[in-house]
Protein backbone atom coordinates (compact mmCIF):
# COMPACT_ATOMS: atom_id res chain seq x y z
CA UNK A 1 0.00 0.00 0.00
CA UNK A 2 2.32 2.80 -1.16
CA UNK A 3 2.17 6.17 0.57
CA UNK A 4 2.97 8.87 -1.98
CA UNK A 5 3.44 12.61 -1.46
CA UNK A 6 3.52 14.88 -4.52
CA UNK A 7 5.03 18.36 -4.43
CA UNK A 8 6.38 21.06 -6.74
CA UNK A 9 5.92 24.63 -7.92
CA UNK A 10 2.37 25.93 -8.19
CA UNK A 11 0.77 25.21 -11.56
CA UNK A 12 3.31 22.56 -12.50
CA UNK A 13 0.74 19.76 -12.68
CA UNK A 14 0.79 18.11 -9.25
CA UNK A 15 -2.97 17.55 -9.25
CA UNK A 16 -2.85 16.04 -12.75
CA UNK A 17 -0.26 13.49 -11.65
CA UNK A 18 -2.09 12.81 -8.37
CA UNK A 19 -5.34 12.15 -10.23
CA UNK A 20 -3.66 9.86 -12.74
CA UNK A 21 -1.94 7.84 -10.00
CA UNK A 22 -5.17 7.55 -8.01
CA UNK A 23 -6.98 6.28 -11.10
CA UNK A 24 -4.26 3.76 -11.97
CA UNK A 25 -4.16 2.30 -8.46
CA UNK A 26 -7.94 1.90 -8.37
CA UNK A 27 -7.73 0.12 -11.73
CA UNK A 28 -5.19 -2.20 -10.13
CA UNK A 29 -7.75 -3.06 -7.47
CA UNK A 30 -6.39 -0.99 -4.58
CA UNK A 31 -8.37 1.15 -2.18
CA UNK A 32 -7.18 4.74 -2.59
CA UNK A 33 -7.45 7.82 -0.44
CA UNK A 34 -6.42 11.08 -2.11
CA UNK A 35 -5.56 14.02 0.14
CA UNK A 36 -5.60 17.60 -1.12
CA UNK A 37 -3.03 19.33 1.08
CA UNK A 38 -2.36 22.25 -1.27
CA UNK A 39 -3.94 25.59 -0.22
CA UNK A 40 -4.65 26.29 -3.89
CA UNK A 41 -5.55 22.70 -4.59
CA UNK A 42 -8.05 21.54 -7.18
CA UNK A 43 -7.68 17.81 -6.77
CA UNK A 44 -11.45 17.30 -6.67
CA UNK A 45 -11.75 18.78 -10.16
CA UNK A 46 -8.76 16.79 -11.44
CA UNK A 47 -10.42 13.62 -10.18
CA UNK A 48 -13.74 14.53 -11.78
CA UNK A 49 -15.75 14.62 -8.55
CA UNK A 50 -19.27 15.92 -9.24
CA UNK A 51 -20.13 19.37 -7.81
CA UNK A 52 -22.68 17.97 -5.34
CA UNK A 53 -19.94 15.87 -3.70
CA UNK A 54 -17.40 18.69 -3.75
CA UNK A 55 -19.97 20.87 -1.96
CA UNK A 56 -19.91 18.43 0.95
CA UNK A 57 -16.18 18.88 1.49
CA UNK A 58 -14.90 21.21 4.20
CA UNK A 59 -11.15 21.60 4.72
CA UNK A 60 -10.17 20.03 8.04
CA UNK A 61 -8.17 23.14 8.98
CA UNK A 62 -11.41 25.17 8.80
CA UNK A 63 -13.39 22.90 11.15
CA UNK A 64 -13.02 25.04 14.24
CA UNK A 65 -15.42 23.06 16.42
CA UNK A 66 -13.73 19.78 15.53
CA UNK A 67 -10.26 21.20 16.22
CA UNK A 68 -11.33 22.56 19.61
CA UNK A 69 -13.14 19.33 20.49
CA UNK A 70 -10.12 17.17 19.67
CA UNK A 71 -7.28 19.38 20.96
CA UNK A 72 -9.00 21.29 23.76
CA UNK A 73 -8.06 24.68 22.30
CA UNK A 74 -9.53 27.05 19.74
CA UNK A 75 -7.85 27.40 16.35
CA UNK A 76 -5.47 30.34 16.26
CA UNK A 77 -4.58 29.93 19.93
CA UNK A 78 -0.94 30.20 20.94
CA UNK A 79 0.77 29.63 24.26
CA UNK A 80 -2.08 27.46 25.59
CA UNK A 81 -1.99 23.89 26.80
CA UNK A 82 -3.68 21.49 24.39
CA UNK A 83 -3.56 17.83 23.43
CA UNK A 84 -0.59 16.90 21.29
CA UNK A 85 -2.10 13.52 20.31
CA UNK A 86 -5.76 14.27 19.49
CA UNK A 87 -8.11 11.57 18.24
CA UNK A 88 -8.04 11.52 14.44
CA UNK A 89 -8.78 7.95 13.39
CA UNK A 90 -12.42 8.66 12.52
CA UNK A 91 -11.71 11.79 10.46
CA UNK A 92 -10.81 10.18 7.08
CA UNK A 93 -14.08 8.26 6.85
CA UNK A 94 -16.34 10.92 8.40
CA UNK A 95 -15.13 13.91 6.41
CA UNK A 96 -14.10 12.47 3.05
CA UNK A 97 -16.25 11.96 -0.02
CA UNK A 98 -15.94 9.03 -2.42
CA UNK A 99 -16.27 8.75 -6.19
CA UNK A 100 -15.12 6.00 -8.57
CA UNK A 101 -13.60 4.12 -5.64
CA UNK A 102 -11.40 7.07 -4.60
CA UNK A 103 -11.87 8.76 -1.25
CA UNK A 104 -11.00 12.46 -1.17
CA UNK A 105 -10.05 14.42 1.94
CA UNK A 106 -9.17 18.14 1.94
CA UNK A 107 -6.71 19.37 4.54
CA UNK A 108 -6.84 23.14 4.03
CA UNK A 109 -4.21 25.63 5.09
CA UNK A 110 -3.22 27.07 8.44
CA UNK A 111 -3.51 30.83 8.79
CA UNK A 112 -0.54 31.93 10.82
CA UNK A 113 1.73 34.89 11.29
CA UNK A 114 5.00 33.00 11.39
CA UNK A 115 6.44 29.68 10.34
CA UNK A 116 6.83 26.64 12.50
CA UNK A 117 3.94 27.41 14.84
CA UNK A 118 2.70 24.82 17.28
CA UNK A 119 -1.01 25.57 17.23
CA UNK A 120 -4.10 23.35 17.64
CA UNK A 121 -4.86 23.15 13.92
CA UNK A 122 -1.28 22.23 12.94
CA UNK A 123 -1.17 19.56 15.64
CA UNK A 124 -4.44 18.04 14.44
CA UNK A 125 -3.35 18.01 10.79
CA UNK A 126 0.04 16.47 11.51
CA UNK A 127 -1.55 13.77 13.65
CA UNK A 128 -4.05 13.13 10.87
CA UNK A 129 -1.27 12.74 8.30
CA UNK A 130 0.59 10.41 10.66
CA UNK A 131 -2.55 8.28 10.96
CA UNK A 132 -2.97 8.17 7.17
CA UNK A 133 0.67 7.18 6.71
CA UNK A 134 0.98 4.65 9.49
CA UNK A 135 -2.44 3.16 10.20
CA UNK A 136 -4.65 3.19 7.10
CA UNK A 137 -4.52 0.13 4.86
CA UNK A 138 -4.97 1.84 1.51
CA UNK A 139 -2.90 3.66 -1.08
CA UNK A 140 -2.33 7.25 0.02
CA UNK A 141 -1.74 9.97 -2.58
CA UNK A 142 -1.15 13.40 -1.07
CA UNK A 143 -1.17 16.49 -3.30
CA UNK A 144 0.98 19.02 -1.45
CA UNK A 145 2.13 22.60 -1.88
CA UNK A 146 5.80 23.32 -2.63
CA UNK A 147 6.91 22.28 0.84
CA UNK A 148 6.42 19.76 3.60
CA UNK A 149 4.00 21.63 5.87
CA UNK A 150 1.82 18.65 6.72
CA UNK A 151 4.70 16.21 7.27
CA UNK A 152 6.61 15.88 10.53
CA UNK A 153 9.93 14.31 11.37
CA UNK A 154 8.21 11.47 13.19
CA UNK A 155 6.34 10.32 10.10
CA UNK A 156 8.51 11.46 7.19
CA UNK A 157 10.17 8.06 6.90
CA UNK A 158 6.76 6.46 6.39
CA UNK A 159 6.47 8.22 3.02
CA UNK A 160 7.32 5.58 0.44
CA UNK A 161 7.80 8.07 -2.37
CA UNK A 162 8.13 11.84 -2.34
CA UNK A 163 7.60 12.89 -5.96
CA UNK A 164 8.56 16.37 -7.14
CA UNK A 165 6.80 17.42 -10.35
CA UNK A 166 8.85 19.69 -12.61
CA UNK A 167 8.34 21.39 -15.95
CA UNK A 168 10.95 22.71 -18.37
CA UNK A 169 11.82 26.06 -16.77
CA UNK A 170 14.31 27.51 -14.33
CA UNK A 171 11.76 28.44 -11.64
CA UNK A 172 10.52 24.88 -11.56
CA UNK A 173 14.10 23.61 -11.18
CA UNK A 174 14.80 26.01 -8.32
CA UNK A 175 11.66 24.81 -6.55
CA UNK A 176 12.71 21.18 -7.04
CA UNK A 177 16.03 21.77 -5.28
CA UNK A 178 14.33 23.68 -2.46
CA UNK A 179 11.70 20.97 -1.94
CA UNK A 180 14.33 18.23 -2.04
CA UNK A 181 16.25 19.98 0.74
CA UNK A 182 13.13 20.44 2.87
CA UNK A 183 12.26 16.77 2.44
CA UNK A 184 15.79 15.61 3.29
CA UNK A 185 15.87 17.86 6.37
CA UNK A 186 12.92 16.05 7.95
CA UNK A 187 14.11 12.58 6.97
CA UNK A 188 12.19 11.70 3.82
CA UNK A 189 14.05 8.70 2.42
CA UNK A 190 12.99 8.45 -1.22
CA UNK A 191 12.70 11.50 -3.46
CA UNK A 192 11.84 11.13 -7.14
CA UNK A 193 11.08 13.46 -10.05
CA UNK A 194 8.42 13.43 -12.76
CA UNK A 195 8.71 15.80 -15.71
CA UNK A 196 5.44 17.32 -16.91
CA UNK A 197 4.29 19.39 -19.89
CA UNK A 198 6.94 17.79 -22.09
CA UNK A 199 6.81 18.85 -25.75
CA UNK A 200 10.01 17.30 -27.10
CA UNK A 201 13.10 15.24 -26.39
CA UNK A 202 14.89 18.55 -25.82
CA UNK A 203 12.57 19.23 -22.88
CA UNK A 204 13.47 15.88 -21.35
CA UNK A 205 17.19 16.45 -21.93
CA UNK A 206 16.93 19.92 -20.33
CA UNK A 207 15.40 18.53 -17.15
CA UNK A 208 17.76 15.58 -16.88
CA UNK A 209 20.82 17.78 -17.46
CA UNK A 210 19.74 20.33 -14.87
CA UNK A 211 18.68 17.88 -12.16
CA UNK A 212 21.74 15.66 -11.75
CA UNK A 213 21.42 13.22 -8.91
CA UNK A 214 17.62 13.12 -9.08
CA UNK A 215 15.88 9.86 -9.96
CA UNK A 216 13.34 10.36 -12.75
CA UNK A 217 10.29 8.11 -12.75
CA UNK A 218 9.10 9.31 -16.13
CA UNK A 219 7.54 12.13 -18.11
CA UNK A 220 4.05 13.37 -18.93
CA UNK A 221 3.52 15.02 -22.29
CA UNK A 222 2.08 18.49 -22.75
CA UNK A 223 -1.61 17.80 -23.28
CA UNK A 224 -4.24 20.11 -24.81
CA UNK A 225 -6.73 17.45 -23.71
CA UNK A 226 -5.73 18.08 -20.09
CA UNK A 227 -6.69 21.73 -20.56
CA UNK A 228 -9.97 20.65 -22.15
CA UNK A 229 -10.66 18.29 -19.24
CA UNK A 230 -10.19 21.16 -16.81
CA UNK A 231 -12.66 23.32 -18.75
CA UNK A 232 -15.24 20.54 -18.80
CA UNK A 233 -14.70 19.51 -15.19
CA UNK A 234 -13.79 16.01 -16.30
CA UNK A 235 -10.86 13.89 -15.13
CA UNK A 236 -7.90 13.87 -17.49
CA UNK A 237 -7.83 10.07 -17.48
CA UNK A 238 -11.15 10.08 -19.34
CA UNK A 239 -9.91 12.27 -22.18
CA UNK A 240 -6.21 11.53 -22.68
CA UNK A 241 -5.23 7.87 -22.85
CA UNK A 242 -1.68 8.80 -23.78
CA UNK A 243 -1.24 10.48 -20.38
CA UNK A 244 -2.72 7.39 -18.73
CA UNK A 245 -0.14 5.19 -20.47
CA UNK A 246 2.69 7.51 -19.46
CA UNK A 247 1.43 7.50 -15.87
CA UNK A 248 1.25 3.70 -15.90
CA UNK A 249 4.93 3.69 -16.87
CA UNK A 250 5.65 6.06 -13.97
CA UNK A 251 3.91 3.66 -11.58
CA UNK A 252 5.93 0.73 -12.95
CA UNK A 253 9.19 2.65 -12.47
CA UNK A 254 8.15 3.67 -8.97
CA UNK A 255 7.38 0.10 -7.99
CA UNK A 256 10.70 -1.08 -9.47
CA UNK A 257 12.58 1.48 -7.38
CA UNK A 258 10.71 0.62 -4.19
CA UNK A 259 11.07 -3.13 -4.78
CA UNK A 260 14.81 -2.77 -5.50
CA UNK A 261 15.32 -0.97 -2.18
CA UNK A 262 13.40 -3.60 -0.22
CA UNK A 263 15.65 -6.28 -1.71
Amino acid sequence: MPKIAISGKGGVGKSTLAALLAYIYTQKGFKVIAVDADPDGNLAVALGFPPELVAKLTPIAKMEELIEERTGAKPGSYGLIFKMNPKVDDIPDRFSVEHRGIKLLVMGTIERGGSGCVCPESVLLKNLVAHLLLQRQEVLIMDMEAGVEHLGRATAKAVDAFIIVVEPGLRSLQTAYAVQKLAADIGVRRTFVVGNKIRSQEDKDFLIANLPGFTFLGFLSYSPLALEADKLGKPVFELDQNLVQEAEEIVKNLEKNLYAEEN
